[in-house]
């Protein structure tokens, strides 16, 4: 199905957290299901990005679609957008913008802890501040452990403030027998809450009697 002409933007927000695999994974199957996608990564993914991977992401907008597609495995289906993470005049960053919603993936705790206190210190959190002022959908994947008090408080403010919560917790009922497919349950349950249904996955059915 194409989704080009008939959905709004998604934006994809990506920070410094550990396990990037996530938002390749996520920008996998969008693109495969031509989705449009308003991309902005903070400006610790870069770091975070070359320790875990040994790969320097470009800061250019040009090359960066570019880079993320080669890291997606997907050249040339969807539509995909990139940002600097300091630009705060971009579309994603006006509540006139219209989107489908919003996923940051993986979220870390600054991050979290910026979205909480109202901080918008850059294009990423002002553009997830944009979801919850305009009451649009905000998902956020937090990839930390264990959880301090304080992250559990802001983790509820979010919430509380209409976030949905979606820890980069896998399970295993489906049978996972690579690394993969217990990070795709997650991204599988985080485009759930944006009621898209793009990722295979076997679904719990019940037990059998």
């Amino acid at each position: 199905m194409n989704h080009l002409s008939s959905s709004l933007p998604i934006t994809i927000g990506i920070t410094g957290a550990s396990g990037l695999i996530y938002a390749v994974r996520t920008l996998k199957f969008l693109l495969e299901a031509e989705y449009h996608i308003e991309l902005v990564a903070s400006k610790s993914t870069y770091i975070v990005w070359q320790a875990e991977n040994e790969i320097k992401m470009p800061v250019e907008p040009e090359l960066q679609e570019l880079f993320w597609r080669k890291q997606a495995g997907v050249e040339i289906l969807g539509k995909l957008r990139c940002h600097r993470w300091g630009d705060v005049g971009a579309n994603i960053a006006s509540g006139s913008f219209r989107t489908q919603g919003m996923v940051i993936i993986p979220c870390s705790m600054s991050t979290v802890a910026k979205l909480a206190a109202g901080m918008s210190s850059d294009l990423l959190e002002r553009a997830a501040d944009v979801q919850l002022k305009e009451g649009r959908k905000l998902v956020i994947v937090p990839r930390e452990t264990p959880f301090s008090l304080i992250h559990l408080r802001n983790l509820t403010t979010l919430a509380e403030a209409g976030a949905k919560i979606v820890p980069a917790i896998p399970a295993w009922y489906h049978h996972p027998q690579t690394i993969e497919d217990l990070v795709d349950f997650v991204i599988a349950r985080t485009l759930d809450q944006l009621e898209i249904d793009c990722v295979p996955l076997k679904r719990w059915q019940g037990t059998q009697s």
